[in-house]
This record gives structure tokens, sequence and C-alpha cells, in this order.
């Protein structure tokens, strides 16, 4: 594939994210005012639980209901009661979530107690079963090893993970391609019909690129959808415009 194609296919992979502390209503209609419907249109929006209303009514406005709405749970330290984010999963789900970034309460994984983050990933899978999609950050560059990331891996699949994704974008290391090689392999392996999301540090066409590649060589090029597949981003946007309307001397 040429560049311009897959700076248009990341696009259409895209969870164009929000997540910070201070985000506000204006914040995030100017993160949907970013977006440039000639291009394309990104996978979907993820932000904040409490902009979940605003950004429903804001995609059917703009007539862009193609575009799913994430948001997330236990975020972003995965220290969080189970039943506070039970109940902001619900709520989430009632304001018109399509899709439950959950974090997984790794410390507790790292910490010798798998059961405590299969409770976590089960319970949260029954409320979104048939309403919305369970994506478990399960935090891979804090879990260091590929022995901790692919058990963190195959807990969240076995325990009901619509996708497992690298990381909240809130520590030091986030997504890498050695953790993702990791996470795709698990997938595989385990037979089930789970995606992956890199999410935390691809700001480039160029470093989605080799995310792009891991993925077509692992799960085959008909893998990569947005059924399958997403970036977590938020600067990637604009390199991708960059990239597609010529700008770039990569292209």
């Amino acid at each position: 594939m040429t560049v311009k194609a897959d700076a248009q296919l990341a696009l259409s992979l895209m969870d164009l994210t929000s997540l910070k502390d201070n985000d506000t209503t204006q914040s995030i209609m100017a993160l949907l005012d970013s977006i440039d419907p000639t291009i394309g249109l990104p996978a979907a929006i993820c932000v904040y639980p409490q902009f979940v209303t605003l950004v429903k009514q804001q995609l059917q406005i703009r007539q862009w209901q193609t575009i799913k709405i994430a948001t997330v749970t236990n975020f972003p330290s995965g220290e969080q009661k189970l039943e506070q984010v039970l109940k902001q999963t619900q709520q989430a789900i009632a304001d018109g979530a399509d899709e439950i970034d959950l974090v997984l309460p790794y410390q507790q994984l790292i910490a010798g107690d798998p059961d405590t983050p299969w409770q976590y990933v089960q319970s949260s899978k029954a409320l979104c079963a048939g309403k919305a999609k369970l994506k478990v950050i399960i935090e891979s560059g804090v879990l260091a090893t590929s022995k901790l990331i692919a058990e963190a891996s195959q807990l969240a699949i076995m325990a009901g993970a619509d996708f497992v994704k690298t990381s909240t974008g809130k520590v030091t290391v986030n997504a890498t391609p050695e953790a993702a090689e990791v996470i795709l392999q698990v997938i595989k392996n385990s037979g089930k019909d789970v995606g992956f999301k890199a999410a935390g540090g691809v700001k480039s066409v160029t470093e989605a690129q080799v995310y792009l590649r891991m993925a077509e060589d692992i799960m085959g090029a008909n893998w990569l959808n947005a059924d399958n597949f997403r970036f977590g981003a938020s600067s990637l946007l604009s390199d991708v415009a960059v990239v597609v309307n010529g700008q770039s001397k990569r292209s």
C-alpha cells in the first residue's frame, strides 16, 4: 500500500481521543471540529463519560452516525472499586456509549492476583453484552514483561473482552511494537473474535504503519478493519491530514 492509502486506512481505524483532566465542552467540540469528512471519518470518538451525551448529540447533528462513541472506566489507574466501575459503565451505555474501554486492575495481576482483574472484566462484559463492545486496557508498558503482557491478554480474552488495548496513554511507556506483537499472537492463538487497539504514542502515519504491517503479517490483510483493529490517538489525525493532502514528502 502507498503511504497515502495507509494514512486513510489509519484514519478509518482511529479512536480520535481526548482524555485530558481539563477537558471541557469547548475542547470536545474542538476535537470534533478537527475532523475533515472530505478526508474520511474516524472509527470512534473516545472521551470521558461526562461527554458521551454531547458527542452523541453532535454526531447526530453532523450526520456522522457511523462514528462510534467510546468512553473509559476504571481510568486511568485501574484502582476504582468494582461497584463504582459498574455503575459508571451502566450510565455510559444509557447515555449512548457504543464502546467501553475498561482499565484492567493490572497492579493486582502484577501482585499475583488474577481473580480481581477477571471479576472486573467479566462483570463489565455482563453489562456490555448486546449493548456495547468491551475494550480492556492492560497497560502493557507497566506490565513490562512479555509473560505478564501475555497473561493479561489471555485473562482479558477469557473473561469476555471484545478488544485488548495496550495502554491508557497516561504512563511513561504506552503502545510499543513489542507489546503489540505479544498481544496479537495471544489473540491469534485464542481462536476468538477479539480485536486489538494500540493506544498512546502513535503520533505519525510512519509509526502507524509499523502496527498495520505487523497486524497484516500475524492476522492477515482482511483483518485490518475497524471491527478488529484500532488506534487510540489524537495527534495522529493531523499527520494523516498532511499525508492525505499531499503535503508530505512521504506521499
